[in-house]
């Protein structure tokens, strides 16, 4: 990994990319300021013109494509022998990268890194970007697993979803800045992040509960040292996603309705009594991020003249 600040090139100039997870629009209630096609499309030229250049998604969406917004991908591989199938069909759906749910948690460590060499090959030979997402219920749920990971295949790219590991694993209990130092391997190596915050307790908080609590400045720390890693090491042909993922209280899937707790609600039985827009929250963290990056750069690669 060489690095921009290694490069001939000074700046990092176009490789943020702002993409937003297409769960941040699902079941948004009437009220948010998001406009609709119909009662269960959004309009995603809106969306475009909010400065999002793209949109994740699990499969095609053609109305968002229309809209002229890219797409990138996501996925779930609990076999290493789909896993070539999977990233093989997004290559050919033109998705610009992938981020992987991968494996169940209860992998050895020997198993965890059978699913890893699988990625890693499918990735290479369909010229596909993955990033393996931290995740609860994954072979990433905890740090020192991936790290253990990292240490076998330093070629290992990642998506942060950071919640997993300041909620699932209490970053703040204990020496939070000795756990940052030992994640510095991690945090170079991160392509793709997505964006929520919460406190110790709670993954996805609305976002005017936090600005004056400890987990904002943390989320902005987390987040500005996955940017600076991505910067100190990246290669002039990668970029770094950025990608709201806030996800509603419930979700249809396969024709019946889960319950994922993700928004909080004022009243649990009126899925449109949420607390926040999270629509609008992804415009702040949006804001938020072009900040850091800003931040980010002119750390790692000295100031514009």
């Amino acid at each position: 990994m060489s690095g921009l600040v290694n490069s001939d090139e000074q700046r990092a100039d176009g490789m943020l990319v702002h993409h937003v997870n297409e769960g941040t629009l699902w079941n948004l209630p009437q009220w948010s300021a998001l406009p609709r096609k119909d009662q269960s499309t959004p309009d995603f030229e809106q969306v475009y013109s909010a400065g999002f250049s793209g949109l994740q998604v699990y499969a095609p969406n053609a109305d968002a494509s229309k809209a002229n917004l890219s797409l990138s991908g996501m996925a779930r591989i609990l076999d290493g022998t789909t896993c070539d199938a999977t990233i093989a069909q997004h290559k050919a759906w033109g998705f610009q990268a992938t981020t992987l749910h991968l494996g169940t948690g209860f992998e050895t460590l020997d198993a965890g890194k059978t699913l890893v060499q699988a990625v890693l090959d499918a990735s290479a030979r369909h010229s596909q970007p993955v990033f393996i997402e931290t995740h609860r219920a994954t072979i990433t749920q905890d740090p020192a697993r991936t790290l253990d990971l990292i240490a076998a295949f330093p070629e290992m790219r990642f998506n942060a979803d950071l919640s997993h590991w300041y909620t699932g694993q209490e970053m703040r209990y204990g020496d939070f800045e000795a756990k940052l130092d030992k994640l510095q391997p991690f945090f170079e190596r991160v392509r793709f992040m997505h964006l929520r915050m919460g406190h110790s307790c709670e993954m996805q908080t609305p976002l005017f509960l936090l600005r004056e609590n400890q987990a904002w400045e943390d989320y902005c720390l987390l987040w500005s040292l996955c940017m600076r890693g991505f910067l100190n090491t990246a290669e002039q042909d990668e970029r770094f996603f950025a990608v709201p993922e806030l996800l509603p209280a419930s979700v249809s899937y396969q024709g019946r309705l889960h319950t994922i707790n993700y928004a909080r609600l004022n009243d649990p039985s009126n899925p449109s009594s949420e607390l926040s827009d999270r629509w609008l929250e992804a415009l702040e963290l949006k804001t938020l991020i072009e900040s850091l990056w800003l931040e980010a750069t002119n750390k790692v690669l000295g100031p514009t003249l």
